[in-house]
């Protein structure tokens, strides 16, 4: 089974069901002892389901067993982990924040999150819940309610954040695939330190609904596999409009239909013409959550100045060395200092969302509250202490240059003038600036570093702190909600991963997904880690 099962793909293993070489059960109790011999060290899972997994893996024996059941969905028996931030039925939402897990008031899940329904409802057995860092909001994976996720490659390193869990856990072979989130690169950064691919749809094009939120305007979740063939049956599973999240209403009609296996070519690539921005290569700084329009230009550029993020000379060796491999497979890649300038930038950076994040948070505890409160004042009066203002803001500045930003008062999105200033005009300027260059330079998308350095070593202070990293400078693409995927890109000396950002226009998924493939199996990036059983910190995994 070890050989069998390290690296399966999802074909592999339902070839194998066909087969009748293994059942479910046979497959997730695999998983379940990897789970149990690993986790301990890596801390990739913070609750293992095994009851559930179990009662589904059986039940999806029978119905193999039983006479004239033919059809199964795309990953029938496939084990896969969901991120701590997504609501699994009965499973409580920790997000990994202690104060989700205090006894007695446990954010317990009334119902699932729609892409848990959907990737249910295609067969998948639930294994667990991946740990992440408090509300999704660090880069790297450090939580208050379980623990520290190790990188699969070298166990005293950051793995990133804040889908840490998912892809160490995907990485090991823990599970099969799993979901992450990203508000500001928390599924591309983490994907690109340990060699999985990392999803970022067009915003709309998969629900966010019964995720908890971190910034509603800038949240989005897609797939994190191992190879670009089962990220495209992931996301194929999960898109699709959902009445409880008006994003997605109408992307049926904007997005390439799936299912996205089918733009997997080997020759996809040949042909296509890719930028890459200058202003990533530059290190200029774009503040998560940008800049709100009150702000003066004094305080802007601050906030810019504090946000620079210099690529690192290792990793531009690296993505080098992408390049040429993208060029090898039939690409040819523009450097120009016209394409998406500090101009860029400078634009992206005044899309201001802070001033709205306490109404996500509000509409994620109305749906998918536990019992005992379906909103921060009920949270408030029943535990007797607030949530945090990092998700439901507040009369403090920004995390950014705390000393010269305004006071940022909470306001309502929906039918504020003041959101047009804030948001929705620097958006479209920005969003105007991404596709004139490609019209104007002939470009298919942008190539570029999915972060701006290795993954740092945690067992020892980074610039004379304890590690926040690693960090990238493509939060621009929440920003803007275009796609964008990673994909293994090559490894540093040091055996750490390096990983290759691809993005492209609007609903255009498919396309991007075709380049990512083209690109895997001309180039054969990825290499499993060698984990260990034994390490600097040890955690013990609630089974």
């Amino acid at each position: 089974m070890d050989q069998d099962l390290l690296e399966v793909t999802v074909p592999q293993l339902q070839q194998f069901y066909r087969d009748h070489r293994y059942t479910v059960t046979d497959v997730v109790e695999w998983h379940i002892a990897r789970i149990r011999r690993y986790n301990g060290t890596y801390g990739a899972i913070e609750y293992v389901d095994v009851q559930g997994a179990l009662a589904t893996a059986a039940r999806e024996d029978a119905e193999m067993k039983s006479a004239g059941t033919t059809t199964r969905g795309p990953l029938w028996g496939v084990p896969i982990v969901i991120k701590e931030n997504t609501s699994v039925r009965g499973l409580a939402t920790t997000d990994g924040w202690k104060g989700y897990v205090i006894p007695g008031h446990e954010l317990m899940a009334p119902k699932d999150a729609t892409i848990v329904a959907k990737l249910r409802a295609a067969g998948a057995i639930i294994l667990g819940k991946s740990n992440m860092p408090d509300f999704a909001g660090s880069d790297t994976n450090r939580s208050t309610s379980y623990g520290r996720t190790g990188n699969a490659y070298d166990v005293r390193f950051s793995p990133g954040g804040s889908s840490g869990g998912t892809v160490t856990a995907v990485t090991s072979n823990m599970a099969v695939l799993g979901n992450g989130t990203d508000t500001g690169n928390s599924i591309r950064m983490p994907a690109a330190t340990s060699a999985v691919v990392g999803v970022f749809p067009t915003r709309g094009l998969v629900s966010i609904a019964g995720i908890a939120p971190l910034d509603w305007l800038l949240d989005n979740t897609g797939p994190i596999a191992r190879n670009v063939t089962d990220a495209a049956i992931a996301l194929t599973v999960m898109a699709g409009p959902d009445p409880l999240d008006p994003a997605t209403l109408g992307s049926a009609q904007q997005a390439q239909p799936g299912p996205y296996t089918k733009y997997l070519k080997p020759d996809a690539l040949k042909g296509k013409r890719f930028g890459v921005p200058a202003f990533i290569l530059a290190g200029a700084g774009i503040p998560f959550q940008g800049i709100p329009a009150a702000e003066t230009p004094e305080q802007a550029a601050a906030d810019r100045k504090s946000a620079v993020l210099p690529l690192q000379p290792e990793t531009r060796a690296a993505f080098m060395k992408a390049v040429e491999a993208l060029r090898a497979a039939g690409a040819t890649v523009v450097f120009d200092d016209a394409i998406l300038p500090e101009s860029f930038a400078e634009t992206a950076s005044r899309i201001g969302t802070l001033p709205y994040i306490r109404e996500g948070t509000e509409k994620f505890l109305a749906e998918f509250g536990p019992a005992q409160y379906h909103s921060p004042a009920e949270y408030e009066r029943v535990v007797g202490s607030p949530l945090p203002a990092t998700i439901i803001g507040g009369d403090k500045p920004g995390t950014l240059s705390a000393d010269l930003r305004p006071v940022v008062k909470q306001r309502r999105f929906e039918g504020n003038p003041q959101a047009e200033a804030d948001v929705l005009g620097p958006k479209r300027r920005a969003l105007a600036m991404y596709d004139d260059t490609l019209d104007r330079l002939h470009l298919d998308g942008y190539v570029y570093p999915a972060i701006q350095m290795p993954p740092p070593d945690e067992t020892m202070p980074q610039d004379g702190v304890l590690s926040t990293g690693p960090h990238s400078d493509t939060g621009w693409v929440n920003m803007l909600g275009v796609p964008a995927v990673v994909v293994p890109g090559g490894f540093y000396p040091s055996g750490l991963p390096f990983g290759l950002e691809i993005s492209a226009r609007r609903w255009h998924d498919g396309d991007l997904l075709g380049w990512a493939y083209a690109f895997e199996q001309a180039a054969h990036l990825r290499k499993p880690p060698a984990l260990v059983e034994r390490g600097l910190l040890p955690i013990h995994p609630k089974m």
